[in-house]
């Protein structure tokens, strides 16, 4: 089975987080073609039936593996935190997007082992992309039936950096930030995107000082940036962690080409 994907030594689970991107990526793209309508849920956040839809593809085609699953859409089972092993998904990142028809939502999926993120996969569905990531054996994309490696750019003076940011939750602190860092350029990207472009080394910076952000946003993107050479902290410089008992990242994050990293962390935290 390993011509099917990019690593030497693929783990089983990277089956099937593969197949479950593709599954929840076709059922996604038919309700985005048709006419739909999103509810709010409590947190004021919108929900459509492609988001219900993707989650139970997706748990379905894990349910094999036999782990917990952490989702979004579903309530927390604490159960989790005794578990070695979970997988933490996002059924439909950028919902808004979804909405908004952006064109820029994504299907993440993650396993974590003893609270690092280990194969991380995230799927554009309206371009037919999917970005895979194994610790410890790369991060790739697949497009047009072919795999290419993903590296992080080279750029290391901070005025040459591409930021990117959140289209719908960019705050004035955070464009204040940019601005006193002098990057070269903004630009607003949704979902998971984000990452997936410093990973391809599109963009060298995201940002955010927001504690709202959950671990199914960012779990298969901390695989992806890993191992496409970046790096990934808190805003205080700190490691993340997932499957612990409080899902929120609650000193926002800072995701980079690793180049950058330290210098960001020091001018953020002076």
């Amino acid at each position: 089975m390993s011509e099917n994907l990019p690593f030497s030594n693929p783990l089983s689970e990277a089956f099937a987080a593969l197949d479950a991107a593709k599954k929840a990526s076709l059922a996604v793209m038919e309700v985005y073609n048709e006419e739909f309508t999103s509810q709010l849920k409590e947190d004021d956040s919108p929900i459509t039936k492609a988001d219900l839809q993707s989650n139970e593809i997706i748990k379905r085609a894990l349910s094999s593996s036999g782990l917990h699953v952490l989702s979004e859409e579903d309530a927390d089972d604490m159960a989790r935190l005794h578990q070695e092993k979970i997988w933490i998904i996002d059924p439909l990142d950028g919902t808004s997007d979804f909405v908004n028809r952006t064109g820029e939502f994504t299907i993440m999926i993650a396993l974590v082992q003893n609270k690092i993120p280990i194969i991380g996969a995230i799927s554009r569905p309206t371009t037919n992309t999917i970005f895979l990531a194994q610790k410890g054996a790369g991060a790739y994309k697949l497009e047009n039936n072919k795999w290419s490696r993903l590296q992080v750019s080279q750029t290391k003076d901070i005025t040459q950096c591409k930021a990117v940011g959140s289209r719908f939750h960019l705050t004035e602190q955070e464009k204040d930030f940019f601005k006193k860092l002098g990057v070269a350029s903004f630009e607003s990207r949704g979902s998971s995107l984000k990452v997936a472009e410093i990973c391809q080394g599109m963009a060298d910076l995201y940002l955010t000082t927001s504690n709202k952000i959950k671990q199914w946003d960012t779990c298969a993107s901390h695989c992806l940036i890993t191992e496409s050479g970046g790096k990934i902290t808190d805003t205080m410089g700190k490691e993340v962690l997932y499957n612990t008992e409080k899902v929120n990242h609650e000193n926002g994050l800072v995701v980079t080409n690793g180049l950058v990293h330290e210098e960001i962390i020091r001018r953020f935290c002076s």
